[in-house]
């Protein structure tokens, strides 16, 4: 008797429960508890660039608007100064941007913070108004997703002080925005404000100082483990430590608990602040005046209404940094830091910041453009992708977005690939493997008579990967031989 196929007598198949859904034809992996999963992974990949204007932008801001799955870039408009906002759709590693509008087309708007406000679904964008005396201000947007529009309600002041270094954030456990600023009204104190957004309209409590000291280039961002607030600034009263301090909102106000110096240094000019939900960490990136304006970061735990500590700093690339911005990539459990390295031509360079306790390892620093100001990083929790959005000034200085999908960690290991799903079924169901010694018929553009291993990523590839793992030998196109 002559078989083609698998002979139904002998044991070349298995069932298992899926762990996740499977598809058929892809390699599976056996987990510790007997049940399978398809093999999954990815490579860090970086998208080509995106104009959102040929005008020139700076102080670019990203959010990320979770009810439409929108990206929004606030950005100055070089051209005629006015504040613009920007909608773009991710997919994959590309983004596509709808028309832009402003949200401030009175002069020149600058120093920008944005978030995005879950309880009512709006994005709120804060800014200094330098052809009304220098106040804050705030407006707020609606994202139309069926054409990547976005509208906005009347601007409010939140003050009448100079106003500079502006930040914004959204504190999920009050529904409420704060904004951190630099009152040079005011001494230059560190300066935060409660915000409540009612429809399109944006009101304010009374400004609060949270340090009493000339505090620059003050960040802010949600702890979402401890419900607290964290501002991170350099405070030029006290030897210009880069410093943190935790604060609780409730109502319209806050109370700031004990501040704490991230490092003995001597100041700075940029910050990156992040919120590492993986590990509960601080992530603060600064540009140390000290140490040759290296840059640097490092991170720390809030406890309630302090810090347990900061690790130890760690130098994330051996060169003069500039325009810092950091966000945590919540699919990976990392942090990009994205920068202007100015030792390297001011190319735009970012590296990836994993986090074990208090100890922090970086990449290798990598470009994603070769001059570049005015950083900003987004993350975008549907696609699961980072957005970089910078002024490109070696190309006319235009407002340019790239796509960064961090590599994701194969479940793959030298020893537990099994073989290839007979069929696609749901997490739960059972599912058949073709296994060792079987012909898996489920492939397709295979070259016959060539040996194939398995990617990390779940693909069929003619050379090993790391780990090396033997898929098979193809007998036809769509048929191979499994070995395992």
């Amino acid at each position: 008797m002559r078989i083609v196929g698998n002979n139904p007598q002998l044991s070349r198949q298995t069932q298992g429960t899926a762990s996740g859904a499977i598809t058929g034809g892809k390699p599976v992996v056996v987990n510790t508890d007997g049940t399978v999963t398809q093999i999954s992974g990815s490579a860090l990949t970086l998208g080509s660039e995106t104009e959102y204007t040929s005008d020139a932008s700076n102080y670019n801001r990203v959010a990320f608007d979770s009810n439409s799955n929108r990206i929004v870039v606030a950005h100055k408009n070089g051209a005629n100064n006015n504040g613009m906002a920007v909608v773009g759709t991710v997919s994959g590693t590309s983004v596509s941007f709808g028309t832009r509008v402003a949200f401030d087309d009175s002069g020149e708007a600058e120093f920008y913070g944005i978030t995005f406000d879950s309880n009512s679904n709006k994005i709120v964008i804060a800014y200094r108004d330098t052809t009304d005396s220098n106040k804050g201000k705030a407006v707020v947007g609606t994202v139309d997703p069926s054409d990547n529009s976005i509208s906005f309600g009347s601007q409010a002041t939140f003050t009448t002080n100079n106003a500079v270094y502006i930040d914004a954030c959204f504190d999920t456990s009050t529904n409420k925005v704060v904004i951190s600023y630099t009152d040079y009204g005011n001494s230059g104190y560190g300066t935060a404000v409660v915000a409540t957004v009612s429809g399109t309209s944006i009101s304010f409590g009374t400004p609060k100082v949270f340090n009493s000291g000339n505090s620059a280039h003050p960040r802010c961002v949600y702890d979402s483990d401890e419900e607290r607030v964290v501002f991170g600034y350099y405070d030029l009263a006290d030897n210009y430590y880069p410093t943190a301090v935790p604060v609780a909102v409730s109502g319209t106000t806050f109370t700031v608990g004990s501040e704490i110096h991230v490092a003995a240094i001597t100041g700075g000019d940029y910050i990156g602040l992040a919120y590492d939900s993986t590990n509960k960490r601080i992530i603060f990136a600064y540009h140390d005046n000290s140490n040759s304006s290296y840059g640097t970061v490092a991170a720390g735990k809030v406890n309630n209404m302090e810090f347990d500590a900061f690790g130890t700093p760690v130098v994330f690339e051996s060169a003069d940094n500039a325009y810092i911005d950091a966000v945590f990539d919540a699919s990976t459990g990392k942090t990009v830091i994205a920068y202007r390295d100015v030792d390297n031509s001011n190319a735009g360079t970012y590296v990836i910041a994993s986090v074990s306790n208090y100890t922090i390892t970086v990449t290798t620093p990598a470009t994603f453009n070769t001059n570049t100001e005015y950083i900003g990083l987004g993350y975008d929790s549907n696609a699961e992708r980072v957005v970089i959005a910078y002024k490109d000034a070696g190309d006319g200085d235009d407002g340019t977005v790239r796509i960064l999908q961090n590599a994701v960690p194969t479940n793959l290991t030298s020893e537990n690939f099994i073989g290839f799903a007979e069929d696609t079924v749901a997490t739960g169901q059972p599912v058949t493997i073709n296994t060792k010694g079987a012909i898996d018929e489920n492939q397709s553009s295979l070259t016959p008579a060539q040996q194939y291993f398995v990617q990390t990523d779940g693909t069929l590839g003619t050379s090993a990967d790391d780990p090396s793992v033997v898929a098979g030998t193809a007998v036809t196109a769509t048929k191979l031989i499994v070995k395992g």
